[in-house]
């Protein structure tokens, strides 16, 4: 998008308001998506006991299969809307979005087998691992420079809101009543979205002109006498750009060959690892073994919920604060942050196995939540603002998808690590192993790292 002469950061200007009507729109979905997630752990438990509320049992293997099939689903999500972006554009991709999100929902209500469980949640995450890479460019391409950073943190702050929802109302509320309610969310999202215009740019390379104009005027709040000129500079200046690049022919093997595609690379895959073996998302799935193994007394699913809030509190920061302070400052403070939180967090668990130290049982919480908050602060919230921003304008779309695929793949392995190298090496081991993976990705950023505070998305 064209950058704005105004320097406010605040999204409540007035110039602003459809921009953030879009993206709170968008926001829908990811928000029920973050509920399916945390429906999951305390929804198994209850299918798993004696008194589950549907009448096939669900064993252990089952299970893993129902959590696991998350990921395969959001490879698939990844590179089919990946695929899809550039040629049926933005908007048609937000509505694929929406029905495979449905059908999770609806399969949950009317699960008959474990079968009808697997395959909604093998839907939920096609349509989340989808939402991961449209949604950040949608937004980075309507968004004005100034706030754009705030617009796309909403997205993971949006999800971690989901997430403690999905929590509350699994433990709490009657299985088939949850279903019935968060169905609603993405019908409403479709009709919702049925109004916002695809994105200029797109529209440009489609070369529909006037199209584009009323998009570029509707998502900038242009007043009526820029309407009604016959010349809109900023929109000649958006157009010239496009023009220019469709010109320099369509994208080859050489296009991320260059130097600066290759750096983009190198940083995208320091990303794409600390965001995982940091241990950040891990630890919200297996939060309950870790309180168990580090001394505390407190109740796992009171530590949970506490857990929930503090991610809440770290992406809601990220929002406040990403584009006053820019995004490599954050992401140093978080990486540096997480690193201490957990190497303090190592020691105390390392010391708890030969001393009594339960007069300090709220010591892991309090480094947990520290360790959560300044977790979500950089790493959950700017992740995915980053790796839109740092790819050259040509390559982008392809980039974002496959990182973004690469990432699914990556949370897979984790999750499929973290119990077992916990369990082999204990759970001081594990927090030192990841402490050191932030410590490194710490010098990496601090080195290389570029601020994409501002850059614009359309003439790098």
């Amino acid at each position: 998008m064209a950058k704005n002469t105004i320097n406010s950061t605040s999204i409540l200007t007035n110039r602003f308001r459809h921009q953030v009507l879009a993206t709170l729109t968008v926001c829908i979905l990811t928000f029920s998506h973050g509920i399916g997630l945390g429906w999951l752990s305390p929804t198994l438990s209850k299918l798993q006991s004696d008194t589950s509320p549907l009448e096939f049992p669900v064993t252990v293997e089952d299970a893993s299969w129902i959590g696991s099939l998350l990921g395969l689903g959001s490879v698939c999500g990844n590179l089919a809307i990946g695929f899809l972006q550039n040629i049926i554009g933005r908007k048609a991709c937000i509505y694929i979005l929406a029905p495979p999100h449905i059908c999770l929902w609806i399969l949950i209500y009317f699960a008959r087998n474990v079968e009808f469980l697997m395959i909604g949640r093998f839907l939920g995450g096609f349509a989340g691992g989808g939402c991961y890479v449209v949604f950040p460019l949608f937004i980075s391409e309507i968004a004005d420079t100034n706030i754009r950073g705030t617009l796309a943190t909403m997205l993971m702050l949006s999800v971690n809101t989901g997430i403690l929802i999905g929590f509350i109302v699994s433990t709490h509320v009657a299985y088939h009543i949850i279903p019935f309610c968060i169905v609603t969310l993405p019908m409403v999202y479709l009709i919702l979205a049925f109004v916002l215009p695809e994105t200029p740019q797109h529209l440009l390379r489609r070369k529909k002109y006037a199209e584009a104009e009323n998009s570029f005027n509707f998502y900038q709040m242009c007043n009526s006498e820029i309407k009604q000129n016959t010349s809109n500079p900023a929109f000649d200046q958006l157009k010239s750009i496009i023009e220019n690049r469709s010109d320099s022919g369509s994208v080859t093997y050489k296009d991320f060959l260059t130097k600066d595609a290759l750096q983009c690379f190198a940083t995208a895959a320091v990303l794409l690892f600390v965001n995982q073996f940091s241990g950040i998302f891990a630890f919200v799935n297996y939060m309950s073994d870790i309180f168990s193994n580090s001394g505390s007394s407190m109740d796992p699913n009171t530590c949970t919920i506490i857990m929930g809030v503090v991610q809440i509190a770290g992406t809601y920061a990220a929002t406040l604060l990403v584009d006053i302070f820019g995004r490599k400052i954050l992401m140093l403070w978080s990486t540096g942050g997480m690193a201490v939180g957990l190497a303090a967090f190592g020691v105390f668990t390392f010391y708890a196995q030969t001393m009594d130290l339960s007069q300090y049982s709220f010591v892991p919480l309090l480094l947990m939540s520290f360790v959560s908050f300044v977790g979500n602060m950089g790493l959950i919230a700017l992740t995915f603002v980053v790796l839109v921003e740092i790819f050259p304008a040509k390559i982008r779309p392809i980039c974002a998808s496959a990182s973004m695929a690469i990432l699914s793949l990556l949370v897979f392995a984790m999750l499929k690590i973290f119990p077992l190298y916990m369990d082999s090496f204990g759970i001081s081991t594990t927090m030192w192993s990841c402490a050191l993976v932030c410590a490194v990705s710490y010098l990496y950023m601090l080195v290389f790292l570029k601020e994409t505070k501002g850059k614009s998305m359309d003439s790098d």
